[in-house]
């Protein structure tokens, strides 16, 4: 595994009841959550991660993934949320991905 990204701590600040979000998955917590995982690979390898909607789009390289948010299947805590969403957006494209408490690790 090697290391992608560090987690931005400062995202847990987006979370409602702190910041006022309508969306009710907290578009604004995920936005800044995956904004450092828009980098490259030590080897060159290009890593993109965007939210459009309910859906997250991965890509690492050649290889593209999308995992939903889904409030009514997963939970409706948008932290759990969206490490559903990231997990079936790296296993649609064929990745493995693992969050840690402040570290974000991708094997492709």
């Amino acid at each position: 595994m090697i290391k992608l990204c560090d987690i931005n701590q400062a995202a847990t600040e987006k979370l409602p009841p702190t910041a006022i979000d309508k969306s009710r998955i907290g578009v604004h917590y995920t936005d800044a959550f995956i904004k450092p995982m828009n980098t490259k690979l030590p080897d060159g390898t290009r890593v993109a991660c965007k939210r459009r909607g309910l859906k997250i789009s991965l890509t690492v390289g050649t290889k593209k993934g999308e995992g939903l948010m889904r409030r009514m299947d997963v939970s409706p805590d948008p932290i759990v949320m969206l490490k559903a969403a990231l997990a079936e957006a790296a296993k649609a494209a064929g990745v493995e991905m693992q969050i840690t408490e402040t570290e974000i690790l991708i094997a492709a």
